[in-house]
């Protein structure tokens, strides 16, 4: 990686430099976040650990420690980290072991998907007739990436961000609002948890199917969790990183073809390189989960990841500058729209096949949290069950950038671009 552009004012322009301080930064997080201490326990309770790895690189850029624009850092972790991330994220979807969950999960779960496509469109036409300056100008590019989170993860966000061309600092504003609701509606349903059997047994739900998963998913971890070796995360990272390669090497010619055959291929960014490497590893990584290489998994593939994917987010964090972070707090009311419908949607899909709160819970949050809080509120209900929240946020990861990608096709026709 080569230093940042000589003109940059910033007091660090190296991205060596750079790269080890993120590095340290996220080390420092991910260790407070583990609380080493009382008052960090009860910080971080409060304060995602997510939050400040987009937020304390930015301030690092705000206070002109370093140069985020300038960097190469963030086409690094955009063209390599991200794609790798899709890969190791997506190999792990069990679509049949999800299906065996019941086909009232999925009802509830694909409701919930339903409600943030619907809820984009619904927030963004309420807007338009009352407070127009609020949807005005590039916000449905910003809309189309906050979908990819909610119907995805933060690998979708970053997809769409790519593919529409987010600007940072609106793709900043609208991380904002994805953290401060979702970790609300986590919270939420963490609450709510705590009172499922009062619940249940008021709305009459049908619980029979619980049990017998919760002795299911507890067989499967014990018989496959395993320590991973040197073997298993060589291989992991191996993979990945050839399958990002590969990617590459075929995605400029495909790019080509489309933009030379297909007149309508830039209406839908098929002319773009990038969009040919994000769909060629969420596919490469869906066509292994077919596969024994799938076991992966089991020994932290996901886990590698997220590594990945956290220091994508901190790079893009680089990018945003705090001063101009306030300056259309109207995106909060787009964010506070779009969620209530959301929850009204699954809301009625549960009631109406009679879910328990279970699957209303995980169903939400496998969309909204994807992998990565879905564990935590299925956990909430019975540590056994944390892996329903993996089975469904992976399915968010592996189909969240396809219809987010759809739905900013739709926010770009409502905005008349």
């Amino acid at each position: 990686m080569a230093p940042a552009t000589a003109a940059s004012t910033a007091l660090i322009t190296n991205d060596i430099v750079v790269f080890g301080l993120i590095a340290a930064t996220l080390g420092a997080i991910f260790y407070l976040a583990s609380g080493p201490t009382p008052f960090w326990k009860k910080f971080f309770a409060w304060v995602p650990a997510l939050l400040l790895c987009y937020f304390v690189p930015a301030i690092y850029n705000t206070a002109g420690l370093i140069d985020g624009e300038g960097s190469q850092l963030y086409y690094f972790g955009s063209r390599v980290l991200l794609p790798a991330a899709l890969v190791l994220l997506t190999l792990s979807v069990d679509l049949k072991g999800i299906l065996k969950l019941g086909p009232r999960l999925l009802f509830v779960f694909c409701a919930g998907t339903l409600g943030i496509i619907l809820g984009a469109i619904v927030s963004f036409q309420i807007l338009e007739w009352v407070w127009p300056a609020a949807v005005a100008g590039d916000t449905w590019r910003g809309m189309a990436a906050l979908s990819g989170s909610w119907m995805g993860g933060g690998a979708n966000m970053v997809a769409i961000r790519e593919i529409y061309e987010v600007d940072a600092t609106l793709f900043g504003q609208f991380a904002v609002v994805d953290v401060a609701f979702a970790s609300l509606w986590l919270a939420t349903l963490l609450f709510l948890a705590n009172r499922a059997e009062q619940i249940d047994r008021r709305s009459g739900a049908d619980t029979s199917a619980i049990d017998e998963m919760r002795e299911r998913i507890a067989a499967y971890e014990a018989a496959n969790a395993r320590i991973p070796t040197l073997t298993d995360l060589m291989v992991i990272v191996g993979l990945a990183f050839g399958i990002v390669a590969l990617a590459h090497a075929v995605s400029d010619p495909i790019a080509e073809w489309f933009s030379t055959n297909m007149a309508w291929a830039s209406r839908f960014s098929l002319d773009s390189s990038f969009v040919w490497i994000v769909v060629l590893s969420t596919l490469a990584g869906l066509g292994l989960s077919f596969t024994r290489v799938r076991q992966l998994e089991n020994a932290g593939a996901s886990r590698v990841g997220t590594v990945c994917l956290y220091f994508l987010i901190a790079c893009i964090g680089m990018q945003m500058d705090f001063f101009r972070l306030a300056e259309r707090p109207e995106l909060l009311v787009i964010g506070a729209l779009w969620m209530a419908v959301h929850v009204l949607v699954i809301w009625g899909a549960a009631r109406l096949v009679k879910a328990p709160l279970l699957y209303f819970a995980v169903g939400s949050q496998g969309n909204i949290g994807a992998a990565a809080s879905a564990p935590v509120v299925a956990a909430a209900f019975h540590p056994t069950l944390a892996p329903v929240g993996v089975l469904l946020g992976t399915v968010g990861y592996a189909t969240g950038t396809v219809l987010a990608y759809f739905t900013g096709q739709i926010l770009r026709i409502m905005a008349g671009q």
